[in-house]
Protein backbone atom coordinates (compact mmCIF):
# COMPACT_ATOMS: atom_id res chain seq x y z
CA UNK A 1 0.00 0.00 0.00
CA UNK A 2 1.39 3.37 -0.98
CA UNK A 3 0.85 6.78 0.56
CA UNK A 4 -2.76 7.88 0.92
CA UNK A 5 -4.51 11.23 0.59
CA UNK A 6 -5.51 12.62 3.97
CA UNK A 7 -8.74 13.89 2.46
CA UNK A 8 -9.76 10.27 1.88
CA UNK A 9 -9.94 9.58 5.64
CA UNK A 10 -13.68 10.07 6.02
CA UNK A 11 -16.06 10.26 8.97
CA UNK A 12 -19.62 9.23 8.12
CA UNK A 13 -22.70 9.40 10.33
CA UNK A 14 -25.88 7.32 10.15
CA UNK A 15 -28.39 10.04 9.33
CA UNK A 16 -31.63 8.24 10.20
CA UNK A 17 -30.74 5.07 12.10
CA UNK A 18 -31.33 2.85 9.06
CA UNK A 19 -27.76 2.54 7.80
CA UNK A 20 -27.83 5.57 5.49
CA UNK A 21 -24.34 6.99 6.11
CA UNK A 22 -23.28 10.44 4.90
CA UNK A 23 -19.86 12.03 5.10
CA UNK A 24 -19.64 14.81 7.71
CA UNK A 25 -19.51 17.95 5.56
CA UNK A 26 -16.63 20.39 5.63
CA UNK A 27 -14.03 18.34 7.51
CA UNK A 28 -10.46 19.28 6.58
CA UNK A 29 -8.52 17.39 9.23
CA UNK A 30 -9.50 14.10 10.88
CA UNK A 31 -7.85 11.91 13.50
CA UNK A 32 -8.80 8.44 14.76
CA UNK A 33 -7.16 7.05 17.89
CA UNK A 34 -7.47 3.59 19.43
CA UNK A 35 -6.68 3.06 23.11
CA UNK A 36 -6.54 0.14 25.52
CA UNK A 37 -6.14 0.39 29.28
CA UNK A 38 -3.67 -1.94 30.90
CA UNK A 39 -4.35 -4.29 33.81
CA UNK A 40 -1.19 -4.66 35.87
CA UNK A 41 -0.79 -8.15 37.39
CA UNK A 42 2.79 -7.70 38.56
CA UNK A 43 3.63 -9.48 41.80
CA UNK A 44 6.70 -10.36 43.88
CA UNK A 45 7.05 -13.48 41.77
CA UNK A 46 7.21 -11.54 38.47
CA UNK A 47 10.33 -12.45 36.54
CA UNK A 48 13.24 -10.17 37.59
CA UNK A 49 10.75 -7.57 38.83
CA UNK A 50 9.42 -6.79 35.36
CA UNK A 51 5.88 -5.54 35.09
CA UNK A 52 3.30 -8.05 33.83
CA UNK A 53 0.12 -7.10 32.03
CA UNK A 54 -3.02 -9.15 31.67
CA UNK A 55 -3.70 -9.38 27.95
CA UNK A 56 -7.19 -8.58 26.69
CA UNK A 57 -8.45 -7.45 30.09
CA UNK A 58 -8.36 -3.65 29.76
CA UNK A 59 -11.10 -1.35 28.52
CA UNK A 60 -10.76 -0.55 24.81
CA UNK A 61 -11.85 2.76 23.37
CA UNK A 62 -11.56 4.91 20.29
CA UNK A 63 -11.79 8.62 19.75
CA UNK A 64 -12.29 10.74 16.68
CA UNK A 65 -11.50 14.39 16.28
CA UNK A 66 -11.91 16.62 13.31
CA UNK A 67 -11.99 20.21 12.24
CA UNK A 68 -13.14 22.00 9.15
CA UNK A 69 -15.22 24.66 7.49
CA UNK A 70 -18.78 25.05 8.71
CA UNK A 71 -21.11 24.25 5.79
CA UNK A 72 -24.55 24.23 7.48
CA UNK A 73 -25.32 20.98 5.69
CA UNK A 74 -27.65 18.18 6.80
CA UNK A 75 -24.74 16.46 8.57
CA UNK A 76 -24.08 19.63 10.63
CA UNK A 77 -27.70 19.62 11.76
CA UNK A 78 -27.42 15.90 12.59
CA UNK A 79 -24.25 16.51 14.63
CA UNK A 80 -25.97 19.24 16.65
CA UNK A 81 -28.95 16.94 17.29
CA UNK A 82 -26.68 14.07 18.34
CA UNK A 83 -24.85 16.32 20.80
CA UNK A 84 -27.87 18.04 22.36
CA UNK A 85 -29.94 14.84 22.55
CA UNK A 86 -27.06 12.73 23.93
CA UNK A 87 -27.46 10.15 21.16
CA UNK A 88 -24.94 7.44 20.28
CA UNK A 89 -25.61 6.64 16.62
CA UNK A 90 -23.49 4.53 14.30
CA UNK A 91 -20.52 6.18 12.63
CA UNK A 92 -18.18 4.86 9.97
CA UNK A 93 -14.55 5.86 9.66
CA UNK A 94 -13.20 5.11 6.20
CA UNK A 95 -9.44 4.51 6.25
CA UNK A 96 -8.27 4.52 2.61
CA UNK A 97 -6.98 1.16 1.31
CA UNK A 98 -7.10 -0.20 4.88
CA UNK A 99 -10.72 -0.66 5.94
CA UNK A 100 -13.76 0.69 7.72
CA UNK A 101 -14.32 1.08 11.45
CA UNK A 102 -18.00 1.14 12.39
CA UNK A 103 -19.85 1.45 15.66
CA UNK A 104 -21.63 3.78 18.07
CA UNK A 105 -20.00 7.07 19.06
CA UNK A 106 -21.02 9.96 21.28
CA UNK A 107 -20.17 13.54 20.33
CA UNK A 108 -18.28 14.82 23.37
CA UNK A 109 -17.29 18.21 21.99
CA UNK A 110 -18.65 20.54 19.33
CA UNK A 111 -16.97 23.91 18.85
CA UNK A 112 -17.68 26.71 16.40
CA UNK A 113 -15.36 29.61 15.64
CA UNK A 114 -14.88 32.37 13.12
CA UNK A 115 -12.86 35.49 12.51
CA UNK A 116 -13.85 38.82 10.99
CA UNK A 117 -12.09 38.16 7.69
CA UNK A 118 -12.21 34.34 7.58
CA UNK A 119 -14.52 31.40 7.27
CA UNK A 120 -16.66 29.94 10.03
CA UNK A 121 -15.04 26.76 11.33
CA UNK A 122 -15.97 23.90 13.62
CA UNK A 123 -14.27 21.19 15.64
CA UNK A 124 -15.85 17.94 16.71
CA UNK A 125 -14.74 15.26 19.19
CA UNK A 126 -16.29 11.81 19.48
CA UNK A 127 -15.82 8.92 21.91
CA UNK A 128 -16.69 5.29 21.22
CA UNK A 129 -19.86 4.18 22.97
CA UNK A 130 -19.89 0.43 22.36
CA UNK A 131 -18.47 -2.38 20.28
CA UNK A 132 -16.55 -1.27 17.19
CA UNK A 133 -16.17 -3.50 14.17
CA UNK A 134 -13.40 -3.39 11.61
CA UNK A 135 -13.92 -4.49 8.03
CA UNK A 136 -10.63 -4.80 6.18
CA UNK A 137 -10.38 -3.41 2.66
CA UNK A 138 -9.22 -6.43 0.71
CA UNK A 139 -9.33 -4.61 -2.61
CA UNK A 140 -11.15 -7.58 -4.10
CA UNK A 141 -14.55 -7.35 -5.73
CA UNK A 142 -16.91 -10.31 -5.31
CA UNK A 143 -20.08 -11.09 -7.17
CA UNK A 144 -23.00 -12.45 -5.14
CA UNK A 145 -22.74 -16.23 -4.97
CA UNK A 146 -19.05 -16.24 -5.96
CA UNK A 147 -17.67 -19.32 -4.13
CA UNK A 148 -14.43 -17.52 -3.23
CA UNK A 149 -16.30 -14.75 -1.43
CA UNK A 150 -15.68 -15.45 2.29
CA UNK A 151 -18.90 -13.60 3.18
CA UNK A 152 -21.02 -15.61 0.72
CA UNK A 153 -19.77 -19.15 0.10
CA UNK A 154 -22.65 -19.85 -2.28
CA UNK A 155 -25.00 -22.80 -2.27
CA UNK A 156 -22.99 -25.93 -1.38
CA UNK A 157 -25.51 -28.08 -3.29
CA UNK A 158 -24.75 -26.31 -6.59
CA UNK A 159 -22.79 -28.62 -8.89
CA UNK A 160 -19.32 -27.50 -9.82
CA UNK A 161 -18.87 -27.36 -13.56
CA UNK A 162 -15.61 -28.79 -14.91
CA UNK A 163 -13.47 -26.31 -16.84
CA UNK A 164 -13.98 -26.07 -20.57
CA UNK A 165 -11.05 -27.60 -22.53
CA UNK A 166 -10.40 -24.21 -24.18
CA UNK A 167 -9.83 -22.71 -20.68
CA UNK A 168 -7.12 -25.24 -19.77
CA UNK A 169 -4.52 -23.72 -22.07
CA UNK A 170 -4.16 -26.83 -24.21
CA UNK A 171 -2.12 -26.34 -27.41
Amino acid sequence: MGAQNGKDLLVKVDMTGDGQFETVAGLRATRLSFNAETVDVTSVSSQNGWRELLGGAGVKSASISGSGVFRDAATDERARAIFFNGETPEFQIIIPDFGVVEGPFMITGLDYAGSHNGEATFEVSLASAGLLEFLADTGAEFAPGDPVDPEDPGDPTDPVEPPHPDDLGAP
